[in-house]
């Protein structure tokens, strides 16, 4: 009796079998297709045909009895090794695995074939059960979410974290993209080409609003994953924030915004001080003169209409970022995703504890996500310290990509913002000044060229401009000559910020 005890326990159950257990205790039958797992089956011994059309659609875990599983893992392994499968073949593979009794012996192998009548639609069929094991994993993922949510001791946080894998591992093995014959795909490029002939501008895709960087990338290109890395306080918030507000903006496309380091409010607070040329201290003071509150009324408009969506979830997963991608994707079309910043995110899988296969998982799932969604996905990187101990030039190269060679390797595109008057260098080899200066590098470039695009850095509107627009002094944000008595405010407070005044030699102010 102590014998069969322990045979009990030693005995493995398979995910099938617990499944059978759960349900058959509430009086239901798993979701199943076994007559269709019998055709399946024979069609493969019968045509060779049928073999390719379903070999990378099924896997043994997939068929609901046990005796159809250990058929299909000897038609795997024949097709492994290039042999060919049939019945016979198929019955002396089951034999020398000694499972052939198991299953019902030479008799059963035949019996399938005899259901067969075409195998036309195998394809379809096999999918069919697919699906089938698909509701089987989901019904058993939920049960065991649902028993462990009734315990005390779980800790709901590891409860959620195997929840989000569990859902992660059906999606990522189950629910594969077929291949794509070569006519559908020169039909798509050729569209591709006519649309680019008969748009009104030259670039492709999704614009940055930026002349000499959109030059050179002729946009952001669908399914491109883009890193853009630099150093702390060299302005990549600020670049990634005015490039989604130039598109959100000045071309009216849906745009989404992952912040896992700032808060929504602070990220708008910048948003605004950008869009009105008001510092953003004053603006988080609220100590605002009239003059300003009416150019802060009369520039937010703009961006009160765009339809840019942020999201500030701290420590996101990659699971999190992809379900929300879809969700914006479906309700509102967006047409492009942008991460600040990668390093704060979470892989919410195995490789936790080791950061950097932590951080290539997540660089690979921004590079699938950008492929899934088919839209570009711009995400922040930080640098390693390696720029700050390098004599002469700071400008930073990919080897100086933080914690893994993979963003280098999953980016389409890796851009670096380098400000030499940040590290005190205010004149360039040629003696031309540097002050407000900032380089935008493109260092890898996928399907491009390489270039670096200087843009001016206007610090404290956290704004980044084209050189020749920042010469541009904007009408509409000159003060009321009306007011007189605000106009000589503005000129007394100016004076107290020689960085914008004629007489210092700079820029003259931008309002």
């Amino acid at each position: 009796m102590e014998t069969n005890k322990t045979r009990k326990k030693t005995t493995p159950v398979s995910a099938t079998d617990h499944l059978k257990d759960i349900l058959l205790q509430h009086g239901r039958v798993p979701p199943q297709a076994v007559d269709l797992e019998e055709v399946v089956l024979g069609a493969m011994m019968l045509e060779k045909d049928a073999v390719n059309a379903v070999i990378d659609i099924l896997n043994p875990d997939v068929f609901y009895k046990d005796v159809h599983k250990k058929i299909f893992t000897s038609i795997q392994e024949l097709f492994a090794n290039s042999e060919p499968i049939d019945i016979l073949t198929v019955t002396n593979k089951l034999k020398s695995n000694g499972d052939l009794d198991i299953v019902g012996g030479a008799y059963f192998i035949s019996q399938l074939t005899n259901r067969v009548v075409s195998a036309a639609n195998i394809e379809f069929h096999a999918r069919i059960i697919l699906q089938k094991h698909i509701q089987r994993e989901l019904i058993r993922i939920s049960t065991d979410i649902i028993n462990k949510a009734y315990e005390d001791t779980t800790d709901v946080f590891d409860l959620l974290d195997n929840a989000e894998q569990g859902l992660f591992s059906v999606s990522e093995t189950n629910l594969r993209r077929s291949f794509s014959t070569m006519p559908d795909l020169i039909k798509e490029a050729i569209q591709d080409i006519e649309n680019a002939k008969n748009s009104d501008t030259n670039l492709r895709g999704v614009p940055s609003g930026y002349t000499e960087l959109d030059r050179i990338t002729s946009g952001w290109q669908k399914s491109d994953l883009i890193i853009l890395a630099a150093r702390p306080s060299m302005g990549k918030t600020a670049l990634a924030l005015n490039i989604a507000r130039n598109v959100a903006v000045e071309f009216n496309r849906p745009i989404a915004f992952f912040s896992l380091e700032m808060s929504s409010v602070q990220l708008v607070t910048r948003l605004i001080s950008s869009e009105t040329y008001l510092p953003a201290d004053k603006l988080r003071r609220g100590d605002l003169a009239d003059y300003e509150w009416q150019q802060l009324n009369s520039r937010i408009a703009p961006l009160v209409a765009a339809k840019l969506f942020i999201d500030d979830t701290p420590q996101l997963s990659i699971f999190e970022l992809r379900a929300k991608c879809r969700r914006l994707k479906q309700q509102h079309d967006i047409q492009m995703v942008f991460v600040d910043y990668l390093q704060l995110m979470t892989s919410g899988g195995e490789n936790r504890g080791n950061r950097e296969q932590e951080i290539s998982n997540i660089s690979r799932s921004l590079k699938s996500l950008a492929k899934e969604l088919d839209v570009p996905v711009l995400a922040l990187s930080q640098l390693s310290r390696n720029v700050e101990s390098r004599p002469g030039s700071k400008k930073p190269i990919l080897s100086d990509l933080r914690e893994s060679g993979a963003i280098e390797q999953d980016a389409d595109m890796v851009i670096f913002i380098y400000r030499p008057e940040y590290y005190g260098m205010t004149e360039d080899e040629e003696g031309n000044s540097t002050v407000g200066q900032a380089v935008v590098s493109i260092a890898k470039h996928r399907n491009g060229t390489l270039g670096d695009v200087n843009l001016r850095f206007v610090g404290q509107f956290a704004r980044f401009e084209d050189l020749e627009s920042s010469r541009k002094k904007p009408d509409d944000l000159s003060p009321n000559q009306n007011f007189e008595v605000q106009t000589k405010t503005v000129s007394s407070k100016m004076n107290d910020d020689t960085d914008y005044y004629p007489e210092s030699g700079q820029e003259e102010p931008p309002f």
